[in-house]
């Protein structure tokens, strides 16, 4: 269990097997022909520099950067900058990511209860489906662990779940404003649009794409997911099916944006709305959040924005 953060680390503290994540590891060599190392160690409060001289041959041949290593050493300062003197790495296993990568800030439990109260407040057979699919016992803690993206917006542990459950809430004040909307549809729809990413992305050290990802896609995947569980549970009409597999076929609006097709449905066109939104608002506060200028502007500019960002009055 992680112990020491970044942001805890002192000049002249030692450390003993904590846990870091590890990031651009370099393999340099002294005039004298002694091997080293260069690297980041980073967690969910920051980062610093590390440097293990005379690293021994067997820890150059597995350590990666973007491995969770248990870091024996010293804490020192070079150059004005904290940096931790290795003396010894090995590899940690089954390390809790909460630690290393950005996490959000609403509690895990409080999101599944608000998910769980979601999917009650749905009619059959989408209360029925969504809850097969999403509460299933291995599958749930996935879904509540990952990212939605893996920049530009809720793009940390949890994200997806936090992303879904903005989105449901916005879904059921639209359909309170709008005629006709099928609110259980588009709910079910927004609950169920995005659960492919628990395949697409890995949390091996980083958001990264996982071979699912890269080969098949959190769309697809999804789509695949509802098909599956209407097989399975036998109580969803062919019609049902078709309307809530445009809804997460068509959620990204545009196919050049990814979709296979674009919104053809009241339903379809709200959910790729409120999707577009809620990822847009959520993009602006992951921005300037991230940005520590301290001004009333951020220093840098947006990828999502195109432009400096100003902070809320």
């Amino acid at each position: 269990m992680k112990s020491i953060f970044i942001s805890d680390l002192s000049i002249g503290e030692d450390l003993e097997n904590e846990p870091f994540l590890v990031q651009n590891v370099v393999n340099r060599t002294t005039k004298d022909d002694r091997p080293f190392l260069l690297f980041n160690l980073a967690d969910k409060t920051g980062q610093c520099h590390g440097v293990f001289w005379d690293v021994p041959e067997y820890i150059n041949k597995w350590l990666r950067s973007g491995m969770i290593v248990l870091v024996t050493g010293r804490i020192v300062n070079y150059k004005n900058e904290t940096q931790v003197s290795a003396t010894d790495i090995n590899e940690c296993f089954s390390p809790d990511m909460r630690d290393f990568l950005p996490t959000s800030q609403r509690p895990r439990e409080e999101m599944i209860a608000e998910l769980n109260d979601q999917i009650s407040l749905l009619s059959d057979p989408w209360q029925t489906i969504v809850s097969h699919i999403l509460l299933e016992e291995s599958f749930l803690p996935r879904f509540a662990e990952a990212p939605a993206a893996r920049g530009m917006h809720h793009a940390y542990i949890g994200g997806l779940l936090e992303h879904t459950l903005s989105m449901a809430q916005i879904a059921r004040m639209l359909a309170e404003h709008y005629p006709h909307v099928n609110e259980d549809l588009l709910v079910a729809g927004t609950l169920l649009h995005d659960m492919g990413k628990v395949h697409e992305y890995s949390l091996a050290g980083e958001f990264s794409f996982s071979d699912d990802g890269r080969l098949v896609g959190h769309i697809v995947r999804a789509i695949t997911m509802v098909e599956t569980a209407v097989a399975q549970l036998d109580n969803i009409s062919v019609e049902d099916t078709r309307e809530l597999v445009h809804l997460i076929a068509s959620h990204h609006g545009r196919q050049e944006w990814g979709s296979p097709v674009v919104p053809k449905t009241l339903e379809a066109i709200l959910l790729h709305q409120i999707d577009l939104l809620d990822s847009r608002i959520q993009g602006f506060f992951d921005h300037i959040n991230n940005d520590d200028s301290g001004g009333d502007w951020t220093s840098k500019s947006s990828m999502m924005f195109q432009t400096e960002l100003r902070r809320p009055l």
